[in-house]
């Protein structure tokens, strides 16, 4: 590859985590050295409409063009552009971008990309599959109970617990329930948002996250982890995570250092038993007595600058900058790797 490397950065979607998305994808853009990137900017709208973009990448609405419902191959358009370009970085969250779908159309049409594959992403979405995976892989974490549809709404948990769409981001849709009568509305609330819905136990604990960063060889490194302060927030809500000084992350957390160790440790091995390559900001509950207890891995966390994600590799030695090219290498090993395949 001579010159510079063409990045589509893909952003916005159709989940509640638009905005979030496209702030993202503007903090990536003015980190890429210009003279070493050449970006197209490709945003999804709420309605799913896509367009090129590729200098503002702002909120996208059906009124902008070009644009066309996916899949429609057009001459110059959206995905003309995209099979130009070297790599993708889809900086995209939740459903339809973040749940292996998109993965899926870039698998098929060729392109490396940054994140995730389909499987892992997919899985790690699903937090009833990816608890059941990482159970039998021998890592931590917290009970849960599934309903599906059809199922008796019933909690056999005790409480307090969280009730949540099984599969979706950012604290949406999600209800701390403290009592049998708060059971019924929380389930109708996680269900306006997903047919499947977890009941999962309080785990009382210091919240910690930990960022992990790479692919098969050489092995994925973990980040210094920090821990999250919510501040005047009851637990880690969509507040807590996006509004103005709703949280604090604290790098690294106070904690012995073989603790630090073992999360960091509990990051890598949940990366990979979930097939995860690239990134992922794996989340943990470390009780008082230092079990570390998995929550939850995110194949797209926050991309912003000054997201958890970002300052835990800036913590470790790893800037912003040096890891969007870290990222972008190991998109395309992987993408070269993988095509030596036989199918």
């Amino acid at each position: 590859m001579t010159g510079r490397t063409r990045v589509a950065i893909l952003a916005g979607g159709r989940s509640s985590e638009h905005d979030i998305s496209l702030a993202s994808a503007r903090s990536v853009l003015a980190a890429l050295d210009p003279a070493r990137y050449d970006v197209v900017g490709v945003a999804i709208g709420r309605d799913g409409r896509w367009a090129l973009d590729p200098s503002k990448l702002q909120r996208v609405t059906s009124r902008d063009r070009p644009a066309e419902t996916l899949p429609v191959p057009a001459e110059g358009g959206t995905l003309a552009a995209l099979a130009s370009v070297d790599v993708v970085l889809p900086i995209l969250h939740g459903p339809f971008g973040e749940d292996g779908t998109v993965q899926g159309l870039l698998d098929l049409a060729g392109i490396p990309y940054v994140g995730a594959g389909v499987a892992a992403s997919a899985l790690a979405m699903d937090k009833d599959l990816f608890k059941k995976v990482m159970r039998d892989s021998g890592i931590p974490v917290a009970r849960h109970h599934t309903i599906r549809l059809g199922d008796p709404v019933e909690n056999p948990l005790g409480y307090p617990v969280f009730v949540k769409p099984a599969r979706l981001g950012s604290s949406v849709g999600i209800s701390k329930v403290h009592s049998e009568s708060e059971l019924g509305p929380a389930v109708e609330l996680a269900r306006r948002h997903d047919e499947k819905v977890l009941v999962e136990e309080f785990v009382a604990g210091m919240e910690v996250e930990c960022g992990v960063l790479g692919n098969r060889v050489p092995p994925p490194v973990a980040s210094l982890p920090g821990r999250i302060d919510t501040l005047d927030h009851e637990w880690y809500d969509f507040a807590s995570k996006y509004d103005e000084g709703g949280m604090e992350l604290v790098i690294p957390p106070e904690l012995p250092q073989e603790t630090i160790e073992l999360v960091q440790r509990r990051a890598v091995e949940s990366f990979v038993a979930g097939e995860c390559e690239g990134m992922a900001r794996v989340d943990f509950f470390v009780r008082d007595d230092g079990e570390v207890v998995l929550n939850e891995l995110n194949t797209i966390p926050g991309f912003t600058a000054t997201s958890v994600y970002a300052k835990l590799f800036e913590a470790s030695g790893i800037p912003y900058e040096e890891l969007l090219d870290r990222l972008i290498a190991l998109a395309l090993e992987r993408h070269e790797r993988r095509a030596t395949l036989e199918y």
